[in-house]
This record gives structure tokens, sequence and C-alpha cells, in this order.
């Protein structure tokens, strides 16, 4: 069914804001997935405080041609969708985490990300970049490692001793 002229502003209104909203947009290829898995993606990227949505390639050609990011879109091939998050790594993490499982039949093809589009390999590395509370976790444990060491030494001098 052919979506109208005011369907189709709706979308491109959607699409806008989420693209200028959202700290990260990945673009992704979904081919021959079934519900139940996008629907597992959806759910993930929901607990991340993102989102995913199927898109119409000429409709988000339009919104991204007249978005003013700067670099060069992404080729995009295939049926598109989009993921996207305020936490600028989460899309591209969840996306990828689902796309090893995938079987090939989701694919990253590039992305928005700190204002500017990048290219699949790019966004395949930040998608392995660890999520904040993971980086939160690594940075008191480096912070924590001087104490503990000196914590071990002293406590290894008292054993001397006693």
């Amino acid at each position: 069914m052919a979506l109208t002229k005011n369907q189709k502003k709706d979308l491109v209104s959607k699409f806008a804001d989420i693209i200028k909203g959202n700290d990260a947009v990945v673009f992704l290829s979904a081919k021959g997935l079934p519900v139940s898995q996008v629907n597992e993606v959806r759910n993930a990227l929901a607990a991340a405080n993102g989102g995913y949505k199927v898109v119409k390639k000429s409709l988000l050609k339009r919104v991204l041609a007249d978005s003013g990011i700067d670099g060069v879109v992404p080729e995009l091939d295939g049926e598109l969708a989009i993921a996207y998050s305020n936490d600028a790594t989460a899309p591209a993490r969840e996306v990828w985490n689902f796309a090893k499982k995938s079987d090939g039949k989701m694919t990253m093809l590039g992305g928005i990300f700190e204002g500017k589009f990048v290219d699949q390999e790019m966004i395949t590395s930040i998608a392995n970049i660890p999520g904040t509370d993971t980086l939160r976790g690594m940075f008191v444990n480096v912070i924590n490692s001087p104490i503990q060491g000196l914590v071990i030494a002293l406590s290894k001098i008292a054993e001397s001793k006693a």
C-alpha cells in the first residue's frame, strides 16, 4: 500500500527528530530476520534507552540530505533500519552483539556518531567500546590497584615482623 503525502511528511518529521535527538544512530540492513529476532533487538535497545525503526530508504535519504551532518552518507543497501540511543555507544554495541548471532541476516552499514557520518568499519570499532558502567568499573579498578598493592605490601611486612 502506497503512502500518502501526509504520511510521508509525518515519517520524515519522525526520522528527523530521531536523527537530531539522539547521540548515535546506526544504519543497518536486516534482511530475512524473523519478527521474534527483530523484537529481541528492539527490547535490547529499549533497555539502553534507545529504539529501532524500519525505514524507507528514499525518505531517510531526504532527511539525511537536509540534516547538515558532516561527512559522506554511507551506502545504504538492502532492507534498511535504524537503531538509535542517547548513549553514544549503545546502538552500535547492541546491534553488533545481535549481528554476530544472526548468521549474516543483519549487518551494520554505518551511522552517525558525534555529529558526523561514519562508515561500517568505524561503527564496528565503536561497537567494541564497553558500556558506561563497565568503563566506570574499569576506572575504579585502575584507581584502586595502587592502594590494593600498598595494603598487600603492608600486610606482608606485618606478617614478617610477627
